[in-house]
């Protein structure tokens, strides 16, 4: 078993995260919205440091839960999700903003609605 409060706060963290995320991203329609003026590239920036928490977030999400929260999650593929966080961290001037800008607008809809059913299936 695992202490179920600080799971929940995790989850509500790293949905603040998702929801700021698809606020910055309102206005993005191509990746050159991101690359072709300052406002965007501080959008991208701001949204990478985001995607970084939220995977750092379920990193410790996956640890405080002794590895049994996540596998009840099987559509997320939650070793991508993490895995986005080492990218960025470690090689921030590789980020292809093609790849961030299809993490905003396929991947995340999808995770925002895991971690809201997960907070639910808690509370």
């Amino acid at each position: 078993m695992f202490d179920t409060l600080i799971a929940l706060h995790t989850l509500e963290l790293i949905r603040s995260s998702l929801e700021q995320i698809e606020k910055r991203c309102s206005d993005i329609h191509s990746t050159d919205d991101f690359l072709l003026s300052d406002t965007g590239m501080m959008k991208l920036d701001s949204i990478c440091m985001k995607l970084t928490a939220i995977g750092e977030s379920i990193k410790n999400l996956d640890k405080i839960t002794n590895k049994e929260l996540l596998v009840k999650y099987p559509e997320i593929p939650w070793k991508n999700v993490m895995g986005i966080r080492d990218i960025i961290v470690h090689h921030y001037f590789d980020v292809d903003a093609d790849e961030i800008f299809r993490i905003c607008k396929e991947d995340l809809p999808q995770l925002y609605e895991i971690i809201i059913r997960m907070i639910n299936e808690m509370k």
